[in-house]
């Protein structure tokens, strides 16, 4: 059972670190790529700001600094990484009078675009009233001013292709990360959960012992009280005795088969699961009458299964059991049906509502969701620890949920191939 348990800790240890990398990875890619772009805008936006038609970039000479290779005045000083950017990045510009007439045009520096395709780029920008905005490998800005419309465009060519070495970069990076961190993950999570598994081991073994060594000297008593009352006759302590005597018989015997459904290995065969549950609720039926509750069930035939007959009858046995001692309602609604390669066994009455704290306890030893009803009927929190064990040794699994005042537990059982 703790293997499944080992596995699932193992998983979730390489997830947490695989989506730990992705995200670190992730947060980079984006934090460069909106660095990036941020600072081509302020780099446009100055482009923009320093534009003149008397001084036009490409016609004259290209927007430059002022004296002493200070910035432009009234733009601030450039830093000198700054000052770097801007001299090494392509502008390109279109000026259209109000009339549409074009006024100049910049096909920047190493005339990547003939002036007639900025031109027809402009117009259509123009057409879409969108300020600013990005356009295949371009970023681009437009300002109005007295008397012209300036259309200014940024080249992002090669930034974008550093982008896109960077990100190759990241996923081979990132992936040979990943390939490391899952054979990290299996060492940790190995070292984490070995403390783990000897605790599982001890506990197993110490209900194992317990029920052994508590079941001869439980037999002894019984015998020698039972002795007792033949010479006595009715006895007040007795009969205290045998009662107390009679609950220690019941905890061991459910010590025991805890032990025996976890540790031992069970002989498996083909089963009719089908024909056990049937035989169950006719065994119960009499049973949950006198509790004024009624079984209701809806149960396929010919669902087979591999497993132990004994185990799954005392599967089914507990959770009726379980349904008629705690239901609510006069219904327990119960059925089998085939789903996929599976077979589905459900359970369900009308209950109050139970806290998902303690929902996910409920399958825990020893644990009760009333406290008040301690030892309550002769039960000691053990048989639903007793039907995990059964559903895991026969490989599948068991749910429970608790929603509008209806408790229900789901129980799936691998089918027999045919």
């Amino acid at each position: 059972m703790f293997s499944r348990s080992r596995k699932k800790i193992i998983l979730s240890i390489m997830l947490s670190l695989i989506l730990l990398l992705a995200a670190t990875l992730s947060v980079i890619l984006l934090a460069s790529y909106r660095e990036i772009r941020h600072r081509d805008f302020e780099m446009l936006e100055r482009y923009v700001e320093i534009y003149t038609l008397e001084r036009q970039p490409g016609t004259l000479t290209p927007p430059d600094f002022g004296p002493g290779n200070q910035s432009p005045p009234g733009q601030g000083d450039f830093s000198p990484d700054e000052r770097s950017d801007y001299q090494l990045s392509t502008f390109y510009s279109v000026a259209l009078s109000e009339d549409g007439t074009v006024l100049a045009v910049d096909n920047g520096v190493r005339g990547l675009y003939d002036e007639d395709k900025l031109v027809e780029i402009a117009r259509k920008l123009l057409e879409e009233a969108r300020s600013s905005g990005r356009l295949d490998n371009m970023s681009y800005m437009i300002s109005v001013r007295s008397g012209y419309t300036l259309v200014a465009f940024i080249d992002n060519t090669i930034i974008d292709a550093s982008m896109k070495m960077l990100l190759r970069n990241v996923l081979i990076v990132g992936g040979a990360a990943i390939v490391v961190l899952f054979f990290v993950s299996i060492v940790l999570s190995k070292k984490i959960i070995r403390p783990l598994e000897e605790n599982d081991k001890q506990q197993k073994q110490f209900i194992s012992d317990a029920g052994h060594e508590l079941k001869t000297p439980v037999a002894v008593i019984s015998t020698n009280a039972e002795l007792l009352s033949r010479e006595l006759g009715e006895n007040e302590w007795l009969a205290n005795i045998q009662y107390e005597n009679e609950r220690m018989g019941d905890l061991v015997k459910q010590l025991l088969d805890l032990s025996k459904a976890e540790n031992t290995e069970t002989p498996m065969e083909t089963v009719d699961f089908s024909h056990v549950i049937t035989g169950e609720v006719l065994a119960f039926e009499s049973y949950a009458f006198d509790q004024g509750k009624m079984i209701q069930s809806d149960i396929d035939e010919g669902i087979h299964v591999v497993g132990n007959q004994i185990q799954l009858t005392q599967l089914i046995s507990i959770l009726l059991d379980n349904a008629v001692r705690h239901g609510a309602g006069s219904e327990i609604e119960l059925s089998l049906k085939r789903q996929g390669h599976s077979a589905v066994f459900n359970i369900a009455n009308d209950g109050d509502e139970i806290p998902p704290e303690k929902l996910e306890h409920l399958f825990d030893r020893f644990y009760r969701v009333d406290e008040a009803r301690n030892s309550e009927s002769h039960h000691y929190g053990l048989g639903l620890s007793i039907a995990k064990a059964v559903v895991e040794k026969h490989g599948g699994s068991i749910v429970v949920s608790s929603r509008n005042g209806r408790i229900r537990f789901t129980v799936s059982i691998p089918e027999k191939n045919k």
